[in-house]
């Protein structure tokens, strides 16, 4: 199906449910992700890249809802976002990310194969203005060598194992050649791979779109310390999504209801040891929707699928993108605040890389974050 006619598909849809001023920014923007899907250039080589400062624009994004239009955002109050452009021809691709607690440095990689580093700044101590001090470089193998195989360059998520960005252990999970790498980042950028998680043998049997896309540390609760990950669209015999937690020398399934058929993106850990899940689902005939679900810790130490709460859905009235990576920060009040980045498949002229902020007031690890 091409752009057109899946736009056109959409625009019958959206007719009969939604105002001419929502049907006109949902169209558009359906129309750009759809042809960027489509599309999509081949994804650079990290050969030449060395590290070192990267030039990018930041333009705000003033309001969640497209053309004017108010968007949803639920349990959420809308902090803010950014457009982030750039001529270097390794940006883009961004599905992980990782904050620092105080949410101003942020590490993010890409599904070619690097990884960007930077700070957010804030007007009025909130709403994020834009990025400075941002650095890009090559994931490097065990070697020091760039990632050349694409299957081995997929890196989907990111995670702050232990210390700050000053002298950080990281955790990065790639989905085709699907496994779990540490690294260690300080102020010179991510360093050559230092070694792997041992994966659970149904693990080995993971391929192309089924392997790791959402990764965290958990911060807290029964499991403190342990990692989790998902796939992006792994199901169990039941259909529910599929994941694994590292716990100690055990490395056990977790299962979270699917509902409504979205794909898993990624994961980030509150102090107590909730998790919250980015989700994502495109349909030619719908367009792209997201979804971010609370699942209290409690839930984590139970056999069962987890269901979790829903805290935001949002479809293209809103300014949302291709979202993949998602981190969690806190504010001195204790004001937890979600970031959220999205991937641009390198079609920079069809779809965007955007950074965007909620806060969520009332969060269940609030009351043990004030406590550290």
């Amino acid at each position: 199906m091409t752009a057109v006619s899946a736009g056109l598909a959409y625009a019958r849809f959206i007719r009969s449910n939604v105002g001419r001023k929502r049907l006109l920014a949902s169209l558009g923007a359906l129309i750009l992700i759809t042809a960027g899907f489509a599309l999509a250039d081949t994804k650079p080589q990290m050969k030449k890249l060395a590290v070192g400062p990267l030039t990018l624009t930041s333009t705000p994004i003033r309001e969640f809802g497209r053309a004017g239009l108010g968007g949803h955002t639920g349990a959420l109050e809308w902090r803010g976002g950014l457009l982030l452009q750039s001529n270097h021809r390794n940006f883009g691709g961004w599905s992980g990310l990782a904050m620092e607690p105080n949410g101003r440095r942020f590490v993010t990689v890409s599904d070619a194969g690097a990884w960007m580093s930077g700070e957010i700044i804030y007007d009025a101590k909130t709403r994020p203005s834009g990025l400075k001090n941002v650095h890009i470089g090559p994931l490097l193998t065990l070697h020091g060598t760039s990632l050349e195989r694409g299957r081995d360059r997929d890196a989907e998520a990111v995670a702050l194992a232990g210390g700050t960005l000053d002298n950080a252990s990281l955790l990065i999970a790639f989905e085709q050649n699907a496994r779990i790498a540490r690294y260690d980042f300080t102020t010179r950028g991510v360093s050559p791979t230092r070694g792997f998680l041992s994966l659970p043998q149904a693990a080995h049997q993971l391929r192309s779109n089924t392997g790791f896309e959402a990764m965290t540390v958990l911060r807290g609760g029964p499991f403190k310390g342990a990692v989790i990950a998902f796939g992006e669209r792994l199901q169990d015999e039941d259909e529910n999504r599929l994941g694994w937690i590292w716990a100690g020398e055990s490395v056990e399934p977790v299962r979270l209801t699917d509902i409504g058929d979205f794909d898993i993106s990624d994961v980030a850990s509150l102090e107590d040891g909730s998790i919250i899940v980015l989700e994502r689902r495109f349909r030619w005939t719908e367009g792209m929707q997201i979804r971010l679900r609370l699942v209290k810790a409690a839930d984590l130490t139970s056999s069962k699928a987890m269901k979790g709460e829903v805290l935001l859905e949002a479809d293209l009235a809103s300014e949302i993108d291709n979202m993949e990576g998602l981190g969690v920060s806190r504010e001195p009040d204790g004001t937890l605040v979600l970031t959220m980045i999205s991937d641009d498949n390198f079609n920079r002229f069809l779809q965007r890389t955007i950074l965007l902020q909620f806060a969520y007031r009332d969060d269940p690890a609030k009351a043990v974050a004030m406590m550290r």
